[in-house]
């Protein structure tokens, strides 16, 4: 496959190197990186409003890079590729995601308490399907082209989500049964003031940017947290009911290559100190370092500072040719891409003609109607097909099933499997027979295996040869009518 070329070429000239670069070049890096932020819906005066908190605009902006808000309306999900180049992804706001965008265990929860949940947190209850389908095609993005993502609050669950980990529909309620032990992570009537503590894991990123502190006082805004937490991310710090409060991926970070993937439960850009006047601190008390104090700790912006810095790497290696801005990283040959096409009309073709069987008739069911053998046979006959069908089918069938180990890479890297522990189950079935099967084998004689081997043989030719005669039969049945 041959690669996009992305951007300007640069002859192979290392970005960091004072070697003057091409007109062309100077004139794109003279344009500040771009941070998608997905905004947040609200009414009023009875009017749908879009919005995203001033604190996280304020830090973007401040250390070097524009946010671009991406407004959370319907349809804009198909738009995604209008928005590259892409440098960043910022998610921060939002309501619960839907519990069906990922494998949830059941929960403990009994009916009254969840109604408990529902009255208590009766604004991020409701689910925006439109804004999670936005924000989790966003999060894949990033994880194919390791696009710079900090996730705040529902950022970093929409972050979990998308790599197949889970959520807690109620951190405390939950994890107090759990654990035993009781946290307080919010409080309505002292919204912004409310504290509680963390610990941080040593030798993290989190450690690091608030100079090896190991205990932290922070806040929260959201009932939901990360439960399951994705194979590919290392947790950064721990309430004291074993909630994790902040995590990243080890494999991709390093700021100053353009890597940063970092989820956070908490808002450091929240946690201030009221003003001398009493009132909050102001848009000005971002600017200067001096006013850092206006922060629970000085280190509060680092997490923006440092996101902010693999960013504007990104773009460099982007604008050099080592990064890609493009929604596509790579096309295939024509003859692969031909390939592609026909397996994609093919799936399409076979949708199609399942809905129109099951579907397109009163009563029907989805598990087959009465007449469905001899209804689809009939659709084959009509759009003449078969071979196109054939395509898919052949596809399909050439497919091994998965091993543990390939399940497992999947996830890491954000694929999902439903019913996996089913699946699972069938895998490891499926395992110790074929184990069984090798010790049977290797304690019987040589003269013993050659026959079985000859018997086998002989039973795949006879059932080779039913297939036939029954395709045959069904291929005659096919024209008859």
């Amino acid at each position: 496959m041959k690669p996009i070329e992305v951007g300007p070429a640069t002859n192979g000239q290392d970005p960091d190197s004072t070697t003057p670069l091409s007109p062309q070049v100077q004139e794109l890096v003279n344009v500040l990186p771009r941070v998608l932020i997905v905004s947040r819906r609200h009414v009023r005066k009875n009017k749908f409003v879009d919005f995203v908190g001033e604190y996280h605009l304020d830090l973007i902006v401040r250390y070097g890079a524009v946010p671009v808000i991406v407004p959370r309306v319907k349809g804009v999900h198909n738009l995604i590729d209008s928005f590259e180049p892409i440098h960043g992804v910022l998610l921060c706001e939002g309501e619960d995601i839907d519990p069906s965008l990922y494998e949830h265990d059941e929960s403990e929860l009994s009916p009254q308490e969840l109604e408990e949940i529902r009255a208590a947190h009766s604004s991020d209850t409701t689910i925006d399907k439109d804004k999670d389908s936005v924000e989790l095609q966003l999060a894949k993005r990033c994880l194919e082209r390791n696009i710079p993502y900090l996730g705040i609050c529902r950022g970093s669950q929409v972050l979990n989500v998308a790599c197949g980990g889970s959520l807690y529909q109620d951190v405390e309620k939950e994890l107090r049964k759990k654990s035993g032990v009781a946290v307080q992570h919010m409080n309505y009537e002292n919204y912004d003031g409310h504290r509680h503590p963390i610990k941080v894991v040593p030798g993290t990123p989190l450690h690091q940017w608030f100079r090896g502190r190991e205990d932290l006082n922070v806040n929260s805004y959201h009932h939901q947290g990360t439960k399951r937490l994705a194979q590919r991310f290392k947790p950064m710090a721990h309430a004291p009911d074993g909630l994790i409060e902040a995590f990243y991926d080890p494999a991709v970070y390093n700021p100053e290559q353009g890597q940063f993937i970092v989820g956070l439960q908490f808002h450091p850009e929240r946690m201030r100190r009221e003003c001398h006047t009493g009132e909050e601190a102001t848009t000005e008390a971002l600017e200067g370092s001096r006013h850092d104090l206006e922060f629970d700790y000085p280190e509060c912006p680092r997490a923006y500072q440092e996101f902010a810095k693999a960013v504007i790497a990104f773009q460099r290696r982007a604008l050099t040719g080592r990064a890609s801005t493009s929604g596509k990283v790579s096309l295939l040959e024509p003859e692969l891409e031909k390939q592609r096409m026909s397996l994609v009309h093919a799936f399409a073709l076979a949708k199609d003609i399942y809905e129109e069987v099951h579907y397109g008739k009163p009563g029907s069911s989805v598990h087959g109607a009465s007449a469905g053998v001899r209804e689809l046979q009939r659709a084959l006959a009509k759009t003449k097909s078969q071979e196109q069908l054939a395509i898919g089918a052949e596809f399909l069938q050439q497919n091994l099933a998965l091993n543990n180990h390939q399940v497992q890479r999947l996830k890491q890297m954000g694929a999902t499997v439903r019913n996996n522990t089913l699946y699972k189950e069938t895998l490891e079935k499926r395992s110790r027979e074929e184990s069984h099967l090798r010790k049977t084998f290797e304690a019987m004689s040589n003269e013993a295996l050659q026959e079985t081997v000859e018997n086998h043989r002989k039973m795949l030719v006879l059932a080779e040869e039913v297939l036939e005669q029954r395709r045959r039969g069904l291929t005659a049945l096919t024209v008859k009518e």
